[in-house]
């Protein structure tokens, strides 16, 4: 049996379910291979709890933490109305293929019309073809403002231990 629900990030089954799912996605190909630093495994879910905005969907399988969808509340200034950003969708490599990111994505659609918000955005990788299936098979589409401009393309400038400006500047 499946279950589709929101998260209660005060909830201990929660909580580790989240950190499961993240950690499941990290080691992935997809998520870059490699498990994800104690550091984030011990704090993830209370720095999720400290900010507003945060919407966690989670599926379960027979009890066990099948899939996530990790969402944060945004605001598009073009319609003046708040946007619901999915910023990670996981379903464990051994639940794959039974719709589960279908479901995912079904409910945070519901949740971003509950809360008001004008669109859903999400990134995908070029090469996760089967993950952008299943986002055209919900109703996503690569976004542009003007066709001659192109689709747009999602950026990162990495910041701290990484960052090449100085402490003195």
């Amino acid at each position: 049996m499946e279950e589709i629900l929101i998260a209660d990030l005060a909830l201990p089954a929660h909580a580790a379910a989240i950190v499961f799912l993240l950690n499941e996605y990290a080691k992935d190909d997809m998520g870059g291979g490699t498990e994800l630093p104690e550091f984030v495994k011990d704090n993830l879910v209370t720095e999720l709890r400290k900010r507003q905005g945060v919407h966690v969907v989670l599926a379960f399988a027979d009890g066990s933490p099948a899939g996530m969808a990790v969402c944060f509340e945004g605001f598009s200034t073009f319609a003046c109305k708040p946007l619901l950003n999915i910023h990670d969708i996981i379903v464990a490599s051994r639940y794959r293929g039974r719709g589960i990111s279908k479901r995912l994505l079904a409910k945070a659609e519901e949740m971003a019309l509950r809360l008001g918000c004008c669109k859903l955005t999400l990134e995908v990788l070029e090469g996760n073809t089967l993950a952008q299936a299943a986002y055209k098979a919900s109703g996503f589409a690569g976004y542009e403002l003007a066709p001659k401009m192109g689709k747009a393309m999602f950026w990162q400038k990495k910041l701290g231990e990484t960052s090449q400006i100085s402490p003195a500047e």
